[in-house]
């Protein structure tokens, strides 16, 4: 069975986090994602948090379903084979720091020279033009940039870092999509283009709702712990046994009001003048949330939830990150897989979350350091085994 992007050949120049997250998302659509990293020490993400057991989880949960090419790029021949590589490629994405590539000469002006149809994709925390170009950045500081930070967390708290990587693979899918975008374009022009995302512009776009809702109430909009609007219920509520994940998240539209009421037992309510619409549950939503939350601690998180589905009212347990690696309906969506790897053995890993019903997706195990770059210099390159031979020798390679 042939891949959405069969025949499409990435070069993925990325570390830590936004930029493998986007090309491995690549490569689980089926493009030859090679990784190209430095000979002595690849890919930083290799050793960052590492824990004995060579390569760290951290590279390991970003870089599947790609083949690792080593390659000096500070070298003549390094730098040679690197054009020659991306004469036979289609995407290149990077996200060293502002102008890296440039004072190599491997600029995206050079490469579009040799190889015009080349969609080359640049990540930087800031971009390449405005006040804050030259600055570097890091998820936390594409978080606090794009106004993430300032409306989560408890109203009477300080902003708070979010945990999911919206700055980072936040920036890689939107990343992706500028690229699928600019292939399809190709295919009518010929022609490749410099496809940019910047960390900041990716949070912004996550954070439109509150941009929104700021313009509609003419203030800063300020935190609101877990509460979702003027919706009630709408916030997370503690369940049994009451240890610190015990909580449940439910979410009943005003639509929703009598099945809900039929869940928790209390029809009466319905009459309740405190209760009648979703004004008057606002106006008194102590109350009312003092209601939920005494019958939401009898019960667990996932009985909850699976009465309020079953009534048609969304609610969602708070899983752990334990409950989340053993989700059944995680694992049998192929979103939670276990891969092989070296010394580790059996880890755990996130799969794809596109699913095509043509070409479903094959997880395969990440690249040991250089594990290709033999494969890629000989088949895809022509070099032969003596040459390739000098080529470690002197250090290119």
């Amino acid at each position: 069975m042939s891949t959405a992007l069969d025949g499409v050949r990435v070069i993925d120049m990325t570390h830590n986090q936004a930029g493998p997250a986007c090309a491995q998302i690549l490569g689980f659509l089926g493009a030859d994602v090679i990784k190209l990293e430095e000979p002595t020490g690849g890919d930083v993400a290799r050793r960052n948090m590492a824990d004995g057991k060579g390569d760290s989880l951290f590279f390991l949960i970003l870089n599947a379903n790609k083949r690792s090419l080593t390659l000096n790029l500070k070298s003549d021949e390094g730098k040679a084979l690197f054009k020659k590589l991306i004469v036979e490629s289609d995407v290149l994405v990077e996200n060293f720091a502002p102008g890296a590539l440039d004072r190599l000469g491997l600029g995206y002006n050079v490469l579009k020279d040799i190889n015009p149809g080349l969609i080359y994709s640049t990540i930087k925390g800031f971009g390449t033009y405005g006040p804050y170009a030259d600055y570097k950045s890091f998820e936390p500081i594409a978080q606090a940039m794009g106004g993430a930070m300032s409306v989560t967390g408890q109203p009477d708290g300080p902003p708070t870092y979010l945990w999911p990587s919206v700055g980072d693979s936040g920036t890689g899918m939107h990343t992706v999509i500028g690229i699928l975008a600019a292939l399809q374009q190709r295919h009518a022009t010929g022609l490749g283009q410099h496809v940019e995302v910047s960390m900041q512009d990716a949070v912004v776009n996550l954070c439109r709702v509150s941009l929104r809702d700021h313009q509609r109430h003419g203030h800063v909009m300020g935190r609101t712990g877990n509460q979702l609007g003027q919706n009630i219920p709408g916030t997370l509520y503690p369940c049994h046994p009451g240890g610190p994940n015990d909580y449940v998240y439910i979410f009943a539209q005003a639509q929703m009001w009598l099945a809900f009421l039929g869940v928790i037992g209390r029809p009466e309510l319905a009459d309740d003048p405190r209760f009648k619409t979703m004004e008057d549950r606002w106006a008194n939503r102590q109350d009312l949330d003092a209601i939920i939350g005494e019958w939401t601690q009898t019960r667990d998180k996932h009985e909850i939830m699976r009465m309020m589905g079953e009534a048609g009212v969304p609610a969602g347990a708070c899983q752990d990150t334990g409950e989340v690696l053993a989700d059944p309906h995680l694992k049998a969506r192929e979103m939670i897989v276990d891969l092989q790897y070296g010394q580790r053995g059996t880890y755990q890993t996130v799969g794809c979350p596109i699913k095509l019903s043509a070409s479903p997706a094959k997880i395969t195990r990440p690249p040991e350091l250089g594990e290709h770059t033999d494969e890629v210099l000989r088949d895809l390159l022509q070099v032969s085994e003596d040459d390739i031979a000098h080529l470690r020798q002197d250090k290119v390679v």
